[in-house]
């Protein structure tokens, strides 16, 4: 993903007018300028809470990408934010990707809720809104039930259509969890940025609101799905509360991503299928 040079006057409201950008091809479309990256952002409120939460946070065997706040004390400005380099690259080390989201879960145990990730999905939809509708699809108890009422768009495309079918059918597999739900992020898949045999780093959080061991299933749906991984994956982490449901919710998570985002391919779907049918094999 790339973007648009980050303007002149963002770049000297975060004190970096005598830095030239280079594009990095990751960070969300970041441009590094020196020892600092520059991000576009797509929702204010969100972006302003992670580096918020970023600033302070300890997290045992990880570096977080720290964020540097403007001149005039801003995280964000005119839809640009700024947080120091970690050298690294996002590598299929999946194992440790689910390693690092158990010790990152532990630390935001006692995050308390932002009220943005109570807020319905509502018209017309950006990409924040895709997710937050995606994520509730998989937990609500009539799923797509927030689809309906959210005026989102209706999937046409032949394989669109066959997730939301997956997510019907997926659906009456689940069964009531009790592992209670804290602040998690749910794209580790990608944001987690490997430097040889040093200390991994993380870019960004991207705030859930769902039980710790279903953020490390969506990283490893992910993983099986489109990161080549093996899968002994699945069953290696099956100690963990209530794999196969967390599993489960993950897959119908990422259906739904599928189904109603705009610059969702084709050639996507199949991964997704396929581990769908491994997560029926669990239950």
């Amino acid at each position: 993903m790339t973007s648009v040079e980050p303007p002149e006057h963002v770049r000297a409201t975060f004190g970096l007018r005598e830095v030239t950008p280079v594009s990095l091809g990751d960070w969300d479309g970041g441009w590094r300028l020196g020892d600092v990256v520059l991000s576009p952002v797509a929702d204010h409120a969100r972006a302003a809470w992670s580096a918020k939460v970023r600033e302070n946070l300890s997290v045992d065997g990880l570096r977080l990408a720290r964020p540097v706040r403007a001149t005039d004390g801003r995280y964000v400005v005119s839809g640009w934010r700024a947080d120091t380099f970690l050298q690294g690259t996002a590598e299929p080390r999946h194992d440790e990707v689910v390693s690092v989201s158990l010790r990152l879960h532990q630390a935001t145990a006692n995050l308390e809720r932002p009220r943005f990730l109570v807020q319905p999905p509502v018209a017309p939809w950006v990409d924040v809104d895709v997710f937050v509708a995606a994520d509730r699809a998989a937990w609500e108890a009539v799923p797509l039930r927030t689809l309906r009422g959210g005026g989102s768009p209706t999937p046409t495309s032949p394989d669109g259509q066959r997730s939301m079918e997956l997510i019907g059918q997926l659906a009456t597999l689940r069964k009531p969890v009790q592992t209670p739900a804290q602040l998690v992020h749910g794209d580790l898949f990608g944001t987690v940025l490997f430097d040889g045999p040093y200390t991994p780093g993380l870019s960004d959080i991207t705030p859930y609101w769902r039980p710790a061991p279903w953020a490390a299933g969506v990283a490893v749906v992910d993983a099986l799905a489109w990161g080549g991984a093996d899968d002994g994956l699945m069953e290696r982490w099956s100690d963990l509360p209530e794999w196969p449901q967390m599993l489960l919710r993950a897959v119908m998570f990422r259906l739904a991503v599928h189904a109603l985002h705009p610059r969702s391919t084709p050639q996507a779907f199949p991964g997704l299928s396929r581990t769908a049918d491994m997560v029926r094999l669990t239950l």
